[in-house]
This record gives C-alpha cells, structure tokens and sequence, in this order.
C-alpha cells in the first residue's frame, strides 16, 4: 500500500480544540528550545541563575506569572564556590527545587542521557538551563549549518518529549549589526532550531544597563529595558509591548463574566468579541475563535461549554452554562458537546518558523 501524508482540511483544523502552548514564563519563554546571547561578562549567567532560582520558587519575572517547578542549572563554565557566591548574591534562600550541576558533559557522549534521567527523576521539571552551548557541543566538529541545526535539533527534540524549556546560554560576534539577533555567534542554523532567541546587549560595558530583544515561534518580538542592580539581578525598566493582546488566562476570565447572567449565547465571532471586548484590548473575532478552542477544556471546568458551526455560510459560537453539579458531557447533546482537545502543534501565530 502507497503511504499517505495524513493531512487535515483548513475547515476541520479551524474548528477542532488544541492544546494551548505552554510557557515557563508568561508571554516570554514557552516550552521547547532557546537561546540566550550575550557578549562575554554581560551578565547572561547572572540572568540565567536568576531565572532558574525565581522559576523554582515561583515567583514573577518582570511582571509574568510562571509555571513553578524543578529547574536545572547546568553551570559548566562555573565552580560550584562561584555559583554559591552567586546564589548569596541574588537570594537570601534559594530552594531545594533548583539543582546545579558544574560536572562538563557533551552532546554524544551522555548530555542526552543525564537529561533523560534528570527528569525522570524529578518529574515536575519545567526549565534546563545549559551554560553554554560551546561546552556542550563535540570538539573538533565543523561548525556548518547542518551541524549547528542537527546538535540544536537533538536537544529541541529532548525539550518537546518532556514539555519542558531548554535554555542555552551563547555567545554574540563583536561586530555591531541592526539586527540584534544576527550578532548571534554560528550559522543561522542556530536561530532557525530554537523556538526562541533572546539577545542580552549592554548599553556600553559596565553600564549595568541592557536591551533583552525577543524573538520566537510562540512569541511576538519584544525589547525590555534591563537594570542590574547591587544584588547582580536584571530588573525591568521598560517593555516596548505597551498594548497587549488578551493573554490566554483572560480569555477564560472574560468568558465566565459576560455569561455570569446567561444561561446561553449564539453569535458569530465578530459579534460576541464586540460584547465582550475592552476598549484597551479589543480583539478580533479569528483571535477570539482562536483563543476560545485552545480554551475550551478549562471553560468546560468553570462550567461553560463551547462549540462552533456553520449557519448559512456563517461561523457560529455557541456558549452554554451547564447547572452546578451537571456532568457536562452527559448533559450535552452530541451535536453541541465541546469537541475532545488533541497535542496537535498549534499554527505558528506569528509566522517566524
């Protein structure tokens, strides 16, 4: 028998529920791979130990929610007393969620596989953090695009299996560019394997003041304005993202509030993001469709089903409450039941893969 792509019709995949991308960091570092560049001595590693401390506590990052868990700090340019130093330098108790590692291991040649058991291990691992990618990568091998594209896919593929971000630490050439991100060190293989790159540029060395551009899959370009201060942490200054979209915890908000006197809506997209929307942060009715089925099964938690159809050449949404205490997939008719959501990869929101 001939193979076959399994492909889906636009139609289908526009109406069938998918499993939202899940960040580490709100808005800013999703689960995959990333790379963070910055000059030598910018203060890249300093970014990266407070990252992974402030993850495992769970506390913001600039303003962002995280999702807490176990990190790994792979500190392979550092002793274990430089990283001690360090930690008393940032925090005044750093938990036992966050683990450190100065022990060097290649790609080839183990990485892979301590990976593979860190997080066995500790299951609820959310953010591994290697420093730096040069130490990881086989000596002597030509640093060809095809080779920079297959050592960042072995490790994208480790990132994807686990639901977890991997965040290499890298370096920027010295040459000044525009374009922050092709002062990035390596082929455009690098950028082209990770899901996100962030550049770290200080305003001049020594400054303690830097732009950290962001770029990725899963996210829109970004600049924040970072302050070092005497504790060595990068504090936030200025986010260029002044007008947000709804981000996808306020979707769900929104809906459970516009239906907290309804028992039902019908309405096309367009119709039901005019009734709800805020008039600083209005959204279009495909960004609502969008948000509304990768939504779904925590709508159906708070008690609101959801389903979408066509009525003379018309995409209608259709919201029901169901009673407290209902089951709703037994309450449901077939026809309106919300559909069962897949981990199928989301459409690329902003065309950068």
């Amino acid at each position: 028998m001939a193979e076959r792509f399994h492909t889906i019709d636009g139609e289908t995949l526009m109406n069938k529920p998918l499993t939202p991308i899940r960040f580490v960091i709100d808005g800013l570092l999703s689960q995959g791979l990333h790379l963070l560049a910055g000059a030598p001595k910018s203060g890249k590693s300093w970014l990266a130990l407070w990252l992974s401390v402030t993850v495992a506590k769970g506390e913001e990052v600039w303003g962002s929610k995280v999702q807490q868990g176990t990190t790994l700090y792979l500190c392979f340019e550092d002793s274990r007393l430089r990283i001690q130093n360090r930690l008393f330098e940032i925090t005044e108790d750093a938990p036992p969620q966050v683990h450190f590692c100065e022990e060097s291991v290649r790609l080839g040649e183990g990485l892979e596989e301590r990976i593979e058991q860190f997080v066995v291990d500790h299951p609820d691992t959310v953010l591994i953090i290697i420093d730096t990618l040069q130490m990881v990568r086989r000596p002597g091998i030509d640093l060809s695009y095809a080779n920079d594209y297959t050592d960042l896919t072995t490790l994208k593929k480790l990132a994807d299996k686990h639901c977890i971000a991997i965040l290499l630490i890298h370096h920027l050439r010295k040459q000044k560019d525009a374009d922050p991100f092709n002062r990035i060190s390596g082929t455009t293989g690098l950028s082209g394997a990770v899901d996100g790159s962030f550049t770290l540029v200080e305003e001049r060395r020594g400054s303690g003041k830097a732009t950290l551009s962001c770029i990725g899959r899963d996210i829109e370009y970004r600049e924040l304005e970072l302050r070092r201060n005497e504790s060595n942490i990068w504090e936030l200054v200025s986010d260029s993202r002044e007008n947000r979209d709804l981000l996808l915890p306020d979707i769900v908000l929104l809906v459970s509030d516009f239906m907290k006197d309804k028992t039902e809506y019908h309405g096309t997209p367009n119709e039901l993001a005019e009734l709800m929307g805020r008039e600083e942060n209005k959204v279009s009715g495909r960004t609502l469709s969008r948000l509304l089925l990768q939504n779904c099964e925590e709508l159906s938690r708070r008690g609101i089903r959801f389903s979408t159809r066509r009525s003379n050449g018309k995409r209608l949404i259709d919201l029901y409450v169901v009673p407290h205490g209902a089951d709703s997939a037994d309450s449901a008719d077939t026809e309106g039941s919300a559909p069962t959501i897949e981990n199928i990869d989301p459409v690329d929101p902003v065309g950068t893969g």
